[in-house]
């Protein structure tokens, strides 16, 4: 029925805390484009009292029908009807606990029990709220009243633009209508809400609960800084009077956009100044930039269909990590970027089982465990690799070029490319559509023949693959001549083949420099290779490249195409390694081959590792310092967990130690605490599960509660894990209840145990948020599953066909136990 668009919405919602319910009507003004007998909307667990065709004063009651396995509430008009239509519909709702649509949170602060309710409507939830088109194409504008008791506070999109009592005791807030927009970006919360503002742009606020104003100050700060740096490089202002950013308890994603009112998990807004570590602090500015950006990047302009997704994920994600690299380039926050996002998605996409950025088809598009690396990862990986080839000029050129053809519109990919073609005077399009339109990325080999370099691309993956696909490569190089000096070269790689001459006498030589591209390097030429290992003992190679030599030998090794050996052999190279990126990224390699290996290459992983661990905390401590850089800390932090793990007495007698210190009242430095409190769960047992509960229950930020729930992971002992992960189901709040499991997922003692924990608890596992509940699939079965992949495998093809909203996550967490358990067999 595309000739039928919204263009208002009228909605009143008075909702029932105590009862859980809500009463709802809502007046829709919509256009028909051609006669129409019928009207469907998007409708889900909504109770329809009455539907109406209203005509000034006049009104028709219409014949209704709802089917609730397409989610359709269908509205029989009473003869064709063309141009402007009026619907009344009056219904009730549910106040659910599901946390989507609209749902209700408590928590408790200085010993008060707090309640409230808010919404979360992405991807396509609006519709548990009220009958709509609860498509992003259908942008309307929305005009919201709330009747609330009058002792809670009400926030929605925009400002409060009327209030009245209609009787004591209750008041009913009209809000100012909102920009055009779409279903999904709708918002509104009742309850204790007290509301900060920023002392420099009033635009910007805060909504937290009662006692947590003292929390405020990071948010409200780097909110205003991201916004202000938005409005300027966009080039487009803020459309809206104020910003909200709301601190909610109960909350299953990170964050989410709302026009106007962006909901956060309150350890990602909130800032404790006595348990917020650096990274802490680091995350909450780049998921704020990350939220801001949307504003004009899925909010202004929105994707047409939920195929075009990754338009507001990517670029939300690249450009994130911008905001924060701008205001503070002394976090090394792009080195973060690739080893966090690059590597997470180049791992994710090199899977069988992956798909296309632009995603097929044109049905919602669920962000899960399965598609979050492509979505967010890959896609703001891919846009680097533009940002890259065009220059930042033409970038935000074109940029702003689609923002403004495209504002308060829907648009697609290709808008995208045209306007940063438009501003190069580059092949964008051609060449976006090798990157978005196809599943995967390409593995280039080189070899050398004289001066001259050949190169061939094929699909990479882990497992065997047939693959005929190609990729319009932007090739990068740098070639060192005998004397040390460096010469660049490009090349855009179209066909399966290319070739590519060296200056002449090059000594050795570099594919994709600073890793600028999405695709893996094997090198064929063995001389090479050992010149770059050389050119890493000497930091020849910047960061960046020390670290993507290391990190394709290793995707090479999980392949089987390198030996185990090969990879560790190589690391001597770092033994002089000072940099985060290269180091960190060293650490999860041995960790992941670690958690895989047995016997005398386990004992061989551990040996490098503890090397490793004790390097760099020999030279940066294990007490944090205030003049610590950001990578430091957060690489330590890491590092005493893992030497601890590899039974590295100094990192285990320092953890056990501040542990001990924690249990007696002592403050312990927030940016050693989370391993702290594991390093204790590890030694201390008992005594340490003791203190980690009730602690728990004691806790009133969700900072320390977060490294809670990781040391709950940690414990050595089966009946103690046992217990902790009992505590996990039953004492802990929904949102985080996975939390504790996928760490224990990733402690080498409980592997074997894990899988049958996990059949026996598999009732109360399933009624988890999806999203959290496929978290838990993909941290168990990849290394809970080796020494029984036939049992794992055939169990988890007869749950797919049981629950096909989970097979997504088991299929990506099937084919990771396909390849650990190839690794394990093929490293003895």
């Amino acid at each position: 029925m595309t000739d039928l668009h919204p263009q208002r919405y009228r909605i009143l919602i008075t909702p029932d805390l105590d009862r859980h319910r809500f009463k709802g009507s809502v007046s829709i003004e919509m256009t028909a484009g051609r006669p129409v007998d019928r009207i469907h909307l998007n409708l889900l667990e909504l109770a329809v009292w009455h539907c109406r065709l209203v005509n000034g004063r006049k009104w028709t009651e219409l014949a209704f029908s709802t089917t609730p396995t397409d989610e359709r509430l269908t509205i029989y008009l009473p003869g064709p009807q063309h141009g402007d239509l009026t619907l009344d519909i009056a219904y009730e709702g549910v106040i659910n606990d599901q946390m989507a649509g609209f749902y209700r949170s408590q928590t408790v602060i200085d010993g008060q029990t707090h309640r409230l309710a808010v919404t979360q409507f992405q991807e396509s939830s609006a519709r548990r709220v009220l009958p709509c088109m609860d498509e992003p194409l259908h942008k309307a504008i929305f005009e919201l009243t709330l009747t609330v008791p009058d002792h809670l506070a009400a926030i929605a999109n925009t400002l409060p633009e009327k209030q009245v009592h209609p009787e004591p005791g209750l008041n009913q807030i009209t809000f100012a209508p909102t920009p055009r927009m779409s279903t999904y970006l709708l918002f509104f919360g009742v309850g204790p809400f007290e509301i900060t503002h920023d002392s420099q742009d009033r635009r910007v606020r805060l909504a937290h609960l009662p006692g947590q104003g003292h929390t405020t100050g990071l948010g409200l700060a780097f909110g205003r800084r991201a916004l202000a740096f938005c409005e300027e490089y966009y080039g487009i202002a803020y459309p809206l009077p104020k910003m909200d950013l709301i601190a909610v308890p109960d909350f299953a994603f990170g964050a989410m956009e709302n026009w106007g009112a962006i909901t956060f998990r309150e350890n990602l807004l909130l800032h404790f100044a006595e348990s917020t570590s650096k990274a802490g602090v680091q995350r909450i500015c780049e998921v704020i930039a990350h939220e801001i950006a949307h504003q004009w990047f899925g909010n202004l302009v929105t994707p047409s269909n939920w195929r075009y997704l990754w338009l507001n994920e990517s670029f939300a994600t690249y450009f994130g990590y911008g905001v924060v690299a701008h205001y503070h380039p002394e976090w090394e926050v792009w080195a973060q970027f690739l080893n966090g996002e690059t590597a997470t998605a180049l791992t994710r996409d090199g899977l069988q089982e992956t798909f296309a950025i632009e995603m097929p088809g044109g049905k919602a598009v669920a962000i899960n465990a399965s598609t979050a690396p492509i979505i967010y990862n890959k896609g703001g990986s891919i846009l680097r690799m533009i940002e890259g080839f065009i220059g930042g000029d033409a970038y935000q050129e074109g940029v702003r070029g689609y923002l403004r053809q495209h504002q308060y519109q829907c648009a697609e990919s290709r808008h995208l490319w045209e306007a940063f073609e438009a501003a190069s005077a580059k092949p964008i399009t051609a060449m976006m559509q090798t990157w978005i339109g196809q599943p995967g990325h390409p593995l280039v080999t080189v070899a050398r023949q004289g001066d001259d370099l050949v190169l061939h691309q094929k699909r990479f993956t882990y497992l065997d693959a047939d693959s005929d696909q190609t990729w319009d490569v932007p090739i990068t190089l740098t070639a060192w001549d005998p004397d040390g000096q460096p010469s660049e070269m490009a090349l855009m790689m179209r066909a399966p083949s290319a070739t590519l001459s060296l200056p002449p006498g090059t000594a050795y030589y570099k594919l994709n420099n600073r890793q600028t591209g999405f695709y893996r390097v094997a090198y064929a030429d063995t001389a090479n290779f050992q010149a770059l290992g050389r050119a890493i003992s000497d930091q020849t190679l910047p960061d960046e490249d020390r670290w993507g030599v290391q990190n394709d030998l290793f995707a090479l090794v999980r392949q089987g195409s390198r030996p185990l050996a090969d990879y560790l052999d190589f690391l001597a190279h770092f033994d002089q390694e000072h940099a985060y990126l290269p180091l960190a990224s060293i650490a999860d390699h041995l960790f992941q081959a670690f958690l895989i290996a047995s016997g005398q290459v386990q004992q061989r992983i551990t040996d490098r590792g503890r090397r490793l661990v004790r390097q760099i905390l020999d030279r940066i401590g294990c007490e944090p310092r205030d003049d610590d850089r950001q990578t430091t800390a957060i690489l330590r932090d890491r590092l005493l967990w893992l030497g601890a793990v590899w039974d590295l007495d100094m990192a285990k007698d320092f953890g056990r130690a501040r542990f001990r210190q924690l249990c007696s009242g002592a403050a312990v430095h927030p940016d050693i605490a989370k391993a702290v409190m594991q390093i204790g769960a590890r030694t201390d047992g008992e005594a340490a599960l003791t203190w980690l509960c009730e602690r728990f229950g004691r806790s009133e930020n969700e900072h320390e509660r977060m490294n809670i729930l990781a040391a709950l992971g940690a414990f050595t002992d089966e009946a103690l894990m046992e217990r902790a992960l009992a505590f996990s189901l039953t004492q802990v709040p929904p949102r985080n209840r996975f939390f504790p499991i996928v760490a224990a997922a990733a402690n080498p003692l409980m592997q074997k145990s894990l899988w049958t924990w996990y059949q026996s608890r598999l009732s109360e596992l399933e009624t988890m948020h999806p999203l959290l509940y496929e978290r838990i699939i993909t941290a168990i079965v990849p290394y809970g599953g080796l020494g029984r992949e036939d049992e794992v495998r055939t169990f988890g093809e007869a749950y797919m066909e049981q629950h096909p909203h989970i097979t997504d996550a088991m299929r990506l967490a099937l084919e990771n136990l396909r390849i650990n358990a190839r690794a394990q067999r093929a490293w003895g």
